[in-house]
């Protein structure tokens, strides 16, 4: 590994997986800047030497295949790829390609300084001078087409595939005439001679004819990442011919890098119920681990002084009439009184303009512990690409095939909260529940070469009703704890006191022990004197004047404690 290599994965806090593609991609590099056709070949047939799976580029350009499990931390790869080229090859134009509007909004959010998974957090080069983000939505900005670069300054550039795709008038716009540059957009990308496509989840453009488009930019390098490197054909998969490193779902298992997943049941769980009970069945016994899980996570925020992780549940419907259903009943009072009539989302296709975007929006801030869904009814819209880490359960209520359903549904909940397994099963579980699939799904895990864990439902006890002991000036005040979890089928108690109220009452209860450690009218008996009210009141006020601690930034998500390891940022 080169010291170049070395540092950036140090900076990055790069997984193993991570890391070694780093390090294939520097001893590969020099094979990929070919001079001619006839070169290329030469140098292809010696990086086939190095690289077995690369057999061929399978493209116009020269372009490389990293295959990494799902969940292992495709994004970061992304900025790791781009911090070493410029450092250590000085390129400076990178084009991000996403392969629909989900994964393109999340991106952005990725790429873009001072969010919760900015790519480049750590690196010293871009602590201060930020890469320029260039997006489908602004490439026609003005003070974006300042080309006269510093020498520090590199450009990335996020397009959604849909703006290269023929029959959509995304592409003619694109190759429009541009005053400010003198020539298009496409043209002005394509006229660079150090482009490097980033291609997320490549397995979506082959084959595709929007791809016919992104050849005619003739970048430099692409490089591909994906957890599924194949296409199904009409005699079945066909695997890629460029894979220059291959990290599968097993081994990312073996190695605890994912949460550890789980196939759930009832031990006489009756087969021949009607479908409608079946699927109601289903659904509440996904609520109940739902609501387990809910609980353990505040349990383990609080012990470990963590951030509390607030889960969901993944419900997958066969169409939009089926999700339609599904909602109406989750959303109505008979189930579990209604509390989930204002927690529960439906994403599908079908979904346009303003309702559209409004889901998508509810997607990427599912994390928050301040966005109030909990469940998300999905029909094939959510299979890849949407990097939650927060997803525990899974609920099935489609026909479909089970390796498919092993490969691609649990792929959406698999990342770890803390970027590493706690030791707590609850937080450390994804669980499906399987009730009549149960074996098939099984079986479909062996054949992929790793196992589920099995878990009775009986098992599963109620959520665990958490008891904080206070002081008695805290119960006085109010300070109470109001549990984030509500018992199952209750609706969620609101708390006595407002934000400012609390926030008035907390100040109170700091202000009297600062006085109690300086000798100062410590007991209850003389906070009656009016003096000392006075007194209180005054310093309470100031207090509450400079305070800011009560921001959302105290809601995101840090690495949990683990004795001699390192946590690991922006999975």
């Amino acid at each position: 590994m080169s010291s170049r290599v070395r540092e950036i994965v140090t900076s990055l806090s790069l997984r193993a997986p991570q890391a070694e593609s780093l390090r294939i991609l520097d001893e590969a590099f020099s094979a990929l800047r070919p001079a001619d056709a006839e070169e290329l070949a030469a140098k292809l047939a010696r990086l086939r030497e190095k690289l077995s799976g690369v057999e061929d580029f399978e493209r116009a350009f020269p372009s490389l295949c990293f295959a990494l499990a799902t969940g292992v931390g495709k994004t970061r790869l992304m900025g790791a790829f781009i911090a070493y080229l410029f450092l250590e090859h000085d390129l400076r134009n990178f084009f991000v390609l996403a392969p629909n509007l989900t994964i393109y909004k999340k991106l952005i959010a990725d790429f873009t300084p001072g969010t919760p998974k900015y790519v480049f957090r750590g690196l010293e080069c871009f602590a201060t001078n930020y890469p320029r983000l260039i997006t489908g939505d602004n490439y026609e900005d003005r003070p974006l087409h300042d080309l006269e670069l510093i020498s520090t300054d590199i450009v990335v550039n996020v397009f959604n595939i849909s703006k290269f795709n023929a029959r959509a008038g995304d592409i003619r716009k694109m190759r429009r005439l541009s005053e400010i540059l003198g020539e298009s957009y496409f043209d002005y990308l394509a006229g660079l001679p150090d482009l490097v496509i980033l291609m997320d989840e490549a397995h979506r453009y082959r084959g595709d004819a929007s791809m016919k488009a992104i050849e005619e930019l003739k970048p430099l390098l692409g490089l591909e990442l994906t957890a599924t490197p194949q296409i199904e054909g009409a005699k079945g998969a066909v695997r890629f011919k460029n894979i220059a490193f291959d990290y599968p779902l097993h081994q990312a298992m073996h190695d605890k890098l994912v949460k550890e997943p789980a196939v759930a049941t009832r031990e006489n769980f009756d087969r021949g119920m009607l479908d409608i009970h079946l699927e109601h069945l289903k659904l509440a016994d996904g609520v109940r681990v739902h609501e387990h899980t809910k609980a353990q996570l505040e349990i383990y925020g609080r012990q470990h002084g963590v951030p509390v992780v607030k889960p969901f549940m993944l419900v997958i419907a066969s169409d939009t009439a089926h999700a339609d259903r599904i909602v109406s009943h989750i959303a109505s009072d008979d189930f579990y009184r209604g509390y989930y009539k204002n927690r529960v989302i439906q994403v599908h296709s079908g979904q346009k303009g303003a309702e559209r975007d409004e889901v998508v929006e509810r997607l990427l801030a599912v994390e928050n512990p301040l966005e109030p869904t909990e469940i998300v009814v999905h029909v094939n819209m959510l299979k890849e690409g949407w990097d939650v880490t927060n997803l525990f359960t899974i609920v099935p209520l489609r026909a479909a095939d089970s390796k498919t359903l092993v490969e691609q549904s649990i792929g959406r909940g698999l990342r770890l909260p803390y970027g590493q397994r706690v030791g707590v099963a609850a937080v450390d579980r994804l669980t499906i529940i399987a009730h009549e699939r149960f074996d098939d799904i099984v079986n479909a895990a062996k054949e992929q070469k790793f196992e589920f864990q099995r878990l009775q439902l009986e098992d599963v006890p109620p959520p665990a009703k958490l008891v904080t002991s206070v002081a008695t000036v805290e119960a006085i005040l109010g300070l109470t704890p109001v549990p984030s979890a509500p018992t199952l089928g209750q609706p969620a108690q609101a708390g006595a006191s407002s934000s400012g109220e609390s926030a008035s009452a907390r100040a109170t209860l700091e202000i009297l022990q600062s006085r109690g450690r300086q000798g100062a009218a410590p007991i209850l008996g003389s906070i009656t004197a009016p003096e000392t009210q006075l007194a209180i009141t005054a310093a309470v006020a100031q207090e509450l004047k400079k305070s800011t601690r009560y921001s959302r930034a105290a809601y995101e998500p840090r690495a949990a404690p683990a004795p001699g390891a390192r946590g690991h940022e922006g999975l």
